[in-house]
C-alpha cells in the first residue's frame, strides 16, 4: 500500500519544471486565441470545435511532461488556477493590459447594414450571422441597429427602436382594428 502512495505522490519531473511548463503553455494559448480571433471562443463551427479539442490534448503532454503522478497533475492544475486568477485580477486593474489580451469588440452590422470587411476579418459567414440573429429573435437585420462580436466571442444584437412614424402607424392600425371589431358585419 505504501508503494501506491509513493507512486501517486512522487513527481516525475521537478516541481519547478512542472510550473514552468504550465505557465509557458498557458501563455502560448492566450497568445494563440488572441491571434486567431474571438470566433474560437463563442461561435464554434465543427472545425473550430475539433481544433480546440485537439489543442487541449496536444498541450496536455507539454504540461505534464514525463509525469503521470497524481501530485504532478494536481500541481499543474493548481498552477493553472493560480496564474489564471492572477491574470484576471491584473487585467481588471489594468485596462490596457486587458485590451491587449482580449482585444476589442468588432462591429459586424451598423444601422442594419452588414459590414462585410468585419465579417471577413473574423471569418464569420452571412449565414452564421443570420442564424445567430434568429436565435436572438431577430428576423431581419434591417431591424437591427448594430451587431457586435464581443471579446468573449458572443454576438450582441441591438434592435432598432421604432421611429415616431412607425409608432404612430402601429397605433393607428391598432385603433382601426378596434373600430372594425365594433362595427356590425357587412351584409353579403
Amino acid at each position: 500500500m505504501a508503494g501506491i502512495w509513493t507512486d501517486l505522490m512522487t513527481l516525475g519531473v521537478p516541481a519547478a519544471e512542472k510550473v514552468a511548463r504550465t505557465v509557458i503553455v498557458y501563455g502560448f494559448l492566450i497568445a494563440g486565441l488572441r491571434l486567431f480571433g474571438k470566433r474560437e471562443l463563442g461561435q464554434l463551427n465543427p472545425l473550430d470545435f475539433i481544433v480546440l479539442l485537439l489543442v487541449s490534448n496536444t498541450v496536455q503532454n507539454a504540461i505534464i511532461g514525463n509525469d503521470n503522478s497524481l501530485a504532478g497533475g494536481l500541481l499543474g492544475a493548481a498552477v493553472l488556477f493560480i496564474i489564471n486568477d492572477l491574470l484576471v485580477r491584473y487585467s481588471y486593474a489594468h485596462p490596457r493590459f486587458r485590451r491587449a489580451v482580449e482585444g476589442r469588440p468588432d462591429v459586424l452590422v451598423h444601422e442594419g447594414r452588414i459590414l462585410r470587411h468585419a465579417l471577413e476579418r473574423n471569418f464569420i459567414t452571412k449565414e452564421e450571422l443570420l442564424a445567430a440573429a434568429r436565435k436572438q429573435g431577430v428576423q431581419h437585420l434591417s431591424d437591427v441597429e448594430s451587431v457586435r462580436l464581443e471579446v468573449s466571442g458572443a454576438l450582441s444584437f441591438v434592435v432598432r427602436e421604432p421611429s415616431a412614424a412607425d409608432t404612430f402607424r402601429t397605433e393607428v392600425l391598432r385603433r382601426l382594428e378596434a373600430i372594425e371589431r365594433r362595427l356590425p358585419p357587412a351584409a353579403a
